[in-house]
């Protein structure tokens, strides 16, 4: 599975950093998922290779504009583009009307269906090849996480079943293997029964906005990785006395070390943090003050990176 940044902005955009959008890509390197869609996102995705044709659903964590303001264009340009498959779009039940409503005022008729699922009631969504669940966080508003859970990855045929029920080698084996169900001696062969994973499942969690990283801790188990919001360095929010339900880079990598997750990605940057490390605050002080709490692998995301997640279950940039 591949993870590329979109947007890793707090609140507002800035010159370098657009506002929160994440791309979650299957290992096809395809089929893809977009969590959150912040203003300007379609923008983003065009300085991409990922195309809105092999986009499978839209998952936002919350209400808040900085995560969903950029849907109405994506939509739009996503059906001018010529889409005609159905996007599933989960998000609060609060923006549902939102949408369609910024649709119809417009005049914009999309060339495909809309099937919108609200994310309060959700329990699990599937792809078939991926399945998603939510995790309740912290926030001023219902704020979720999600979790992607890989469906039988890479499959490869159940030999030793096809020659215990006395299946030939042929074209049978042939359709089996391409995820087709076949007809054998007059019975009907379903595929999903004769193919079974090559490697274990990966599980990937994507939070939105959230003050208490060990709300996680029961998802977090067996997880590959943790992409979490890192809005501010613990010396800073001491500085604010306030905090508007966000969490800081020592909290988010405490938790990570604590539940003992082997990649870390931080992203949700407050403006204030510079790219350039002579002036201050800086992206180097997200860093360093999660590394002092965090001994895994850790990633502070920049817009339009790529991370691929390994066979052995290592995080690493792809160079584009």
């Amino acid at each position: 599975m591949d993870l590329q940044f979109l947007g890793t902005s707090s609140g507002v955009p800035t010159k370098g950093r657009n506002v929160s959008a994440t791309a979650v890509i299957e290992a096809t390197g395809k089929t893809w998922y977009l969590v959150d869609c912040g203003e300007g996102t379609q923008h983003q995705l065009l300085r991409t290779s990922l195309s809105v044709r092999d986009l499978r659903a839209v998952f936002i964590t919350h209400v808040h504009g900085d995560h969903c303001f950029g849907l109405p264009g994506f939509l739009a340009s996503a059906g001018m583009s010529g889409r005609t498959e159905v996007l599933d779009m989960i998000m609060p039940t609060a923006l549902h009307a939102w949408v369609l409503q910024s649709l119809a005022v417009s005049d914009t008729h999309l060339p495909f269906e809309l099937r919108l699922h609200a994310l309060e009631t959700l329990g699990n969504w599937s792809s078939g090849t991926v399945q998603v669940s939510t995790v309740e966080l912290s926030h001023r508003v219902p704020s979720y996480g999600y979790v992607f859970d890989e469906i039988n990855p890479e499959p490869r045929l159940d030999v030793e079943r096809l020659l215990a029920e006395n299946i030939p080698r042929g074209p049978v084996w042939g359709d089996l293997a391409q995820g087709r169900d076949a007809e054998h001696d007059g019975r009907l062969i379903e595929a999903q029964d004769y193919l079974r994973p090559s490697r274990p499942g990966r599980r990937v969690i994507v939070c939105g906005d959230n003050d208490r990283p060990e709300l996680l801790a029961a998802v977090a188990k067996n997880a590959d990785v943790l992409v979490h919001e890192a809005t501010y360095t613990q010396p800073v929010l001491e500085r604010a006395q306030t905090n508007y339900g966000h969490s800081t880079a020592a909290a988010v990598a405490h938790f990570a070390e604590t539940a003992e997750l082997p990649n870390l990605v931080l992203t949700h940057f407050s403006a204030r943090y510079q790219n350039n490390p002579q002036r201050s605050p800086s992206i180097d002080d997200v860093r360093l003050e999660a590394e002092a709490h965090y001994t895994g692998r850790l990633m502070l995301a920049a817009d339009l990176q790529r991370y691929r997640l390994d066979r052995d279950g290592a995080l690493a940039l792809v160079e584009m």
